[in-house]
């Protein structure tokens, strides 16, 4: 691919991320699903450039989702995991046995979780009352469903990688070649 090529999907992908990080201000309680649909968005750098620039990508979109997006929280997210998981992921996968794999990509994800709460609640102000309403299980049950909910986010990146490869790829490599 040509540098200019390399250029413009760069673009291309930082303008979708950070538009559907802007609609959080339109749809509020997409606080977490629309940071883990932007990180989506950086498997395309990955396949078809390198990892070095989705970081680049991932570093464009969480400095302009701190300035301009509205939903500190789900900026704080994208940051925190959703935007640099989809590249690490596939690092995390070749070389580790199964049970392993799955052990160090709960161990990053709830280090994420806990770091991005803790910046959310100690850094942005955010209030932290609301976990209190659920009682003394509160805490564990919704860690319990992240981390549930993040084998599925996994999966789900896992088999969208595998449709792009197979349905879209040859006509992405026609535009830009």
């Amino acid at each position: 691919m040509k540098q200019t090529s390399k250029t413009a999907l760069g673009g291309i992908v930082s303008a979708l991320s950070v538009t559907l990080m802007l609609l959080t201000a339109v749809i509020p309680f997409m606080t977490y699903a629309i940071p883990l649909l932007s990180g989506a968005l950086l498997i395309l750098m990955v396949i078809e450039i390198n990892k070095k620039w989705a970081f680049f990508v991932y570093a464009a979109v969480s400095l302009l989702s701190v300035f301009v997006v509205p939903d500190k929280e789900a900026a704080t997210f994208y940051i925190a995991f959703f935007g640099y998981y989809p590249i690490i992921k596939s690092s995390l996968e070749k070389h580790l046995p199964i049970v392993v794999e799955w052990l160090v990509k709960l161990a990053v994800f709830n280090a994420a979780v806990t770091g991005a709460y803790f910046v959310s609640v100690k850094l942005l102000g955010i209030p932290f009352e609301d976990m209190q309403e659920l009682g003394k299980y509160g805490i564990p049950f919704v860690l319990a469903l992240a981390n549930f909910t993040f084998v599925m986010y996994d999966i789900m990146l896992t088999k969208l990688v595998t449709l792009y490869l197979r349905k879209f790829r040859k006509t992405f490599k026609r535009i830009f070649k």
